[in-house]
């Protein structure tokens, strides 16, 4: 029976339970099928941004992001970033005698964010992020030791994204680098993996990582052309590209037997390609996506024309996972200041129930990005306020959404112009078990839209939050199969 609980009785309610903390997503994250979980067995919903710092030294606290930066996050809801590290920073000097030589002390760097971070509950994705391979393309990634290019020119010189389609040099050296063809003694490939196993070994105890991102639009080099179709490119995804994440989290597993591991399908799946990317046959593995209109990227628009392009990531990923069992994270999108494209893939995140990471926190000088129209914080050098932030950006993705649902959402909603979010869950966690009553459902209602007060009609379950809370916490009903909410602003 649906009721409507008087918000009155809420501060009686809450004073039964425990703080809020036991509402709060719970460390370490594992996963069932194609949801994300928590320790409690709840599944888990994230929402954040991007922080990938691309020029030396690489790491974002030399941008001045920093614990404003980590406030500001959190106070508007967001619970995850995607948080790079470039293989350049990790390994800049090429093996000598069969021996790695890596840079801890970058590592250490980005590992001192992504511990500030979980200070304020806020998830890390550990991202070996490229794009153009290496800065003599116009990209970032790889160490310049791991450049195999065949002597060729980097020319023509027409930046991101067209130089994948028009530079030869870079696509050998992507040809060299998935022919595991060595470098200093040593494959690159197999090199690849050995430094995901240093950087997980680093990692693994640290209770706010999400996952390990392990290789940010992998590109399939000079078969590129042959990839031009729906289909994707099936012979190089069923093979190259499926060793490949194989190896790499074999190796990370030496270091780091349980953290997510989320491989990523080819660049071309970001515009509506399938991916033929095969099992790994690891129990902790997810693929991490991207959405992204093609017109969009190259200047053309991105109006209304892009919905049904934008819905095709999501059915593939989908699609995916029913295959492998592996779970879904949408880790890149936006990348604009097109609300109406910001609005369109929230609300599709929103209906597939994905959780995702918007492109992204600041330009920072990206090389191979749009800073002038990506960030929503313009230098995290400065206070995250005023003029220094998007808002009407902020506005968009700063909605209410279910962060940890004890059950399994079965669908979740929000309309911006009304202010009204929905939420349907059953009661049965995804593992078919029956979670204990105390284990409870937290639900974003973000202050910028419901500016504290709001009312909540609830059937299955009881608010054992205090009144107007940023977090709203339910436990369900006894003898509740299902739950239902709606929360609606009032004055």
């Amino acid at each position: 029976m649906r009721r409507t609980i008087p918000l009155v009785l809420v501060g009686v309610l809450l004073a039964a339970v425990p703080g809020s903390a036991i509402a709060n997503p719970t460390p370490s994250l594992g996963h069932d099928g194609r949801w994300i979980t928590d320790a409690r067995g709840r599944v888990v919903i994230m929402h954040g941004l991007n922080m990938v710092y691309k020029r030396p030294p690489y790491y974002p606290r030399a941008t001045g992001f920093g614990p404003d930066d980590a406030r500001f996050l959190e106070r508007h809801g967001f619970n995850t970033v995607r948080l790079g590290l470039i293989y350049a920073g990790v390994e800049p000097r090429g093996p000598l005698a069969h021996r790695h030589r890596y840079d801890d002390a970058y590592i250490r760097k980005v590992q001192g964010t992504e511990r500030m971070l979980g200070r304020h509950g806020i998830f890390s994705l550990l991202d070996f992020h490229q794009d153009l391979y290496n800065e003599r393309f116009q990209g970032e990634g790889w160490p310049d030791w791991a450049v195999i290019d065949d002597g060729l020119p980097a020319q023509p010189r027409e930046g991101f994204p067209q130089n994948y389609l028009t530079m030869p040099a870079l696509n050998r050296a992507f040809d060299h680098f998935w022919a595991n063809d060595p470098a200093h003694g040593i494959g690159l490939t197999d090199a690849y993996a050995h430094a995901w196993q240093h950087v997980a070994a680093q990692f693994r105890s640290d209770r706010y990582v999400a996952g390990y991102d392990l290789l940010n639009e992998p590109w399939p080099g000079s078969v590129y052309p042959t990839c031009t179709q729906p289909a994707g490119c099936p012979v190089f995804d069923a093979t190259t590209l499926t060793d490949f994440s194989t190896e790499v989290i074999d190796h990370i597993r030496r270091a780091d037997p349980r953290t997510l591991a989320f491989y990523e399908p080819l660049l071309n799946f970001d515009f509506g390609a399938q991916t033929s990317h095969g099992d790994t046959g690891d129990p902790h593995a997810g693929m991490s996506f991207h959405d992204y209109c093609l017109p969009g990227v190259f200047g053309g628009p991105t109006g209304s024309g892009c919905r049904s392009a934008e819905e095709l990531p999501f059915q593939h990923a989908e699609d995916q996972s029913e295959k492998t069992g592996d779970a879904l994270f949408l880790t890149e999108f936006g990348s604009t200041r097109d609300l109406a494209t910001l609005k369109r893939i929230a609300k599709l995140a929103d209906r597939h129930m994905v959780s995702w990471e918007e492109w992204a926190y600041c330009g920072c000088h990206d090389p191979t990005g749009a800073p002038a129209v990506e960030p929503l914080v313009d230098d995290p050098g400065k206070p995250p306020r005023r003029g220094n932030v998007d808002h009407r950006k902020l506005r968009v993705l700063d909605r209410p959404y279910p962060q940890a649902v004890a059950g399994t959402p079965e669908r979740y909603s929000y309309r911006p112009r009304t202010d009204r979010f929905k939420l349907d869950y059953s009661t049965t966690a995804t593992s078919g078990d029956s979670l204990r009553r105390r284990i409870e459902t937290r639900v974003y209602i973000p202050p910028l839209h419901y500016h504290r007060h709001y009312s909540v009609d609830v059937s299955g379950a009881a608010v054992v939050s205090r009144n107007g809370a940023t977090y709203l916490r339910l436990r369900r009903a006894r003898g509740a199969n299902e739950v239902s909410i709606e929360v609606r602003p009032t004055q």
